[in-house]
Formats: structure tokens, C-alpha cells, sequence
């Protein structure tokens, strides 16, 4: 039985990977601080400890290790988010060198914020922009903390991802939220682009980047990027809500600071595009939002 280990794995996207790879009667471990099941494996991030031997003759390690953007950016919390990535993706590239039989391919997380804000040019992987943010430094840091490991029996995979859609975490939870409480409406003017993917073609996504094969950038989104607008519209339609209270730049600035986070997760304009994925070869299932949420069966 082939091993699949996800560092970083108790989380939503964890649960996702770990629920498809199940299906295909795959051995799953998890890495992670707070283990409460029996494939729960301990581990702080940032040190070599017993977890390493579960590298061994491992087929896949993916790793999702990081602290949350969701969350203010003060200098404590900035400084957690580098280091929760940086330090977890240097460990593990130790911890692989170490093996004699080192996993077959190492898939790193990143992210699609990476590239700066675009309303009209679609960002891939070759001609995409990157910016000069806090946000995109941070994304800039772990791709090079991870492209300067070198692991010569290992693939590696960088994986851009973007808004990942799922009916149990992920944005849809928040967003369902305020859409019940009758502030789903636009944000700000509703016109930047949502880069998003639901979370089957996101498992799909990695299979398919692990059986094929593939090395080096992959944008991990849906084709057709949506706008906040539209994004908002298909909720309320979903969730039967009338009231629709658009949020003006300045309310949400607020609400983001009372709340705790911070408002360019929703102002930004993301407009990210799988070319890669695309010209590999991969069909998505989910191509349109209204598909991809109607799916979810929110109400249920």
C-alpha cells in the first residue's frame, strides 16, 4: 500500500486530500502539532524528530504547513506566517536528504496571491506578474526556501492555489455566513476577480500532478476565474437569500479589523488562470461557479 504523508494535514485541505486518498485505499499519515487520530503523527515544523522516519519509502509528501492569513498583520502574526513556512519547509527538506529511500515527490504549497492584483490581464504560470507586497514576499520567501533545497531522488511541485471551495472550510464558511445574516451582497464595487477551485478538482489537481509525473509551477484554479459580484449573486441564489446589503470599502476595512483580519482578502483582484495544468492535459469538473456551488448542496 502506497504512503501518503501531508504535513500540516489537519486542516481543511488536509480533510480534502485525505478524503480522496482514502477512497483509493491509500495509507495516510499526518503530520501535524495536535494529533487526536490514530494516523496523527506529532511534529512541531521546525525540527527533526521521529516523524522524519515516516518519510521513509513514503510515495508523496505534501505540505500545507502554515499559519493562517486570516488574521491581522501585525508584526507577531507576520512573523509567524514566514516562519510557520519557511521553517516547516526546510525541516522536511532535511528530513528527505536523510532517507535512503526518500519519497518519490515532494508537493509544496503555495499561493496564488503570489501575482499582483489584475482586473484584465490573466496570470500564468510563465507570464504572470509577481508582486511587492507583504502577502506576495511571503509567497516569494517559501517558493525560495523550497527551490533552494536540493533533493536529487525526490520531484518537487510548487502548488499556486487559489480559493479552494468546499462545503466543510475554506472561504464558503464565512461567505455563507454573511449571506445569511443579509450582508451578502457585493464587496466594495464587486468587480475584482475571484480565482477559486472547487475542492474535488483540487485533489484531482494533485493526483494528477503525482501520476503524471509533473515538476516545477502549478496554478492550482478553476479555468474561468469569477468576480465578487457574481461569486456573492450565486450564494444567495444557492442559499434561497433575498436581502443582498452590498459592504462599501470603508465597512469592510472595519468589519475586517474588528474581526480580526485583514481586508485585501476580499478587495484583491485575483485573477489567476491554469495554464500548465491545462496544457498537461488535466479536464476540470468544476469549470463555472454556479456549477461548482450548486454542487456543494449548502442547504443540506
Amino acid at each position: 500500500m502506497k504512503t501518503i504523508i501531508i504535513a500540516g494535514g489537519s486542516g481543511f485541505l488536509g480533510q480534502v486530500l485525505e478524503s480522496y486518498y482514502s477512497k483509493k485505499q491509500y495509507n495516510i499519515k499526518i503530520l501535524t502539532r495536535n494529533p487526536t487520530e490514530i494516523n496523527h503523527i506529532y511534529w512541531n515544523a521546525k525540527d527533526l524528530d521521529d516523524w522524519a522516519k515516516t518519510l521513509e519509502q513514503a510515495y508523496v509528501l505534501i505540505n500545507l504547513t502554515g499559519k493562517s492569513v486570516d488574521c491581522r498583520y501585525t508584526e507577531t502574526n507576520k512573523k509567524l506566517i514566514h516562519d510557520s513556512r519557511i521553517d516547516s519547509t526546510k525541516i522536511l527538506g532535511r528530513a528527505i536528504n536523510l532517507c535512503k529511500h526518500p519519497p518519490k515527490v515532494w508537493l509544496n504549497m503555495s499561493t496564488a496571491t503570489i501575482y499582483k492584483d489584475s482586473y484584465l490581464k490573466q496570470m500564468t504560470e510563465e507570464q504572470g506578474e509577481i508582486g511587492n507586497d507583504f502577502s506576495m514576499n511571503i509567497a516569494k520567501s517559501w517558493e525560495a526556501a523550497f527551490n533552494h533545497i536540493e533533493t536529487p531522488r525526490t520531484r518537487k511541485v510548487i502548488l499556486r492555489t487559489s480559493i479552494v471551495l468546499g462545503k466543510n472550510g475554506g472561504a464558503v464558511i464565512p461567505l455563507k455566513r454573511l449571506t445569511y445574516l443579509g450582508l451578502g451582497g457585493k464587496q466594495w464595487h464587486g468587480e475584482q476577480k475571484v480565482s477559486w477551485i472547487h475542492e474535488t478538482d483540487f485533489a484531482r489537481a494533485v493526483n494528477f500532478i503525482v501520476e503524471n509525473k509533473l515538476k516545477g509551477i502549478y496554478n492550482i484554479v478553476s479555468p474561468i476565474p469569477t468576480t465578487n459580484s457574481v461569486l456573492m449573486q450565486t450564494l444567495r441564489k444557492e442559499l434561497k437569500v433575498i436581502v443582498a446589503i452590498p459592504q462599501p470599502k470603508w465597512l469592510i476595512d472595519f468589519g475586517a479589523k474588528l474581526i480580526g483580519t485583514e481586508s485585501e482578502l476580499v478587495l484583491k483582484s485575483r485573477n489567476v488562470i491554469p495554464e500548465k495544468l491545462r496544457q498537461a492535459g488535466f479536464r476540470f469538473k468544476y469549470q463555472t461557479i454556479d456549477h461548482a456551488i450548486s454542487n456543494l448542496h449548502l442547504l443540506n
